[in-house]
């Protein structure tokens, strides 16, 4: 089992219902596939130390559970994945970034 676990970092506050609906969608996405086998996703917990973050605060993390290497290919190019994330980005711009690893536990 691979993880592909994606930190996202909106530019700006995101309202919750907002944040709940975009991981809902990425996990009907993914999950709708095939090639994802297991997701998880939560909101990040905003502390103080946030303000002094040096590149950026995360907004959620989403984790996929992916089998192999060649379903993490795969995962890259799931149909409508690409216009989800320009559609949710055109609404609240965002950055993500990712890694992909073997479980942590």
């Amino acid at each position: 089992m691979i993880h592909h676990t994606t930190i996202v970092a909106f530019d700006n506050p995101i309202p919750e219902n907002e944040l709940n609906q975009y991981l809902k969608e990425f996990e009907e996405l993914v999950m709708g596939s095939g090639v994802v086998e297991t997701f998880s996703a939560r909101p990040h917990i905003r502390v103080p130390g946030d303000d002094h973050a040096p590149v950026a605060v995360a907004s959620a993390v989403m984790q996929f559970g992916i089998a192999d290497l060649d379903a993490l290919n795969a995962a890259f190019t799931i149909p409508g994945a690409g216009d989800l994330i320009k559609r949710w980005q055109s609404r609240y711009p965002n950055k993500a970034i990712w890694v992909n690893h073997e479980p942590l536990t």
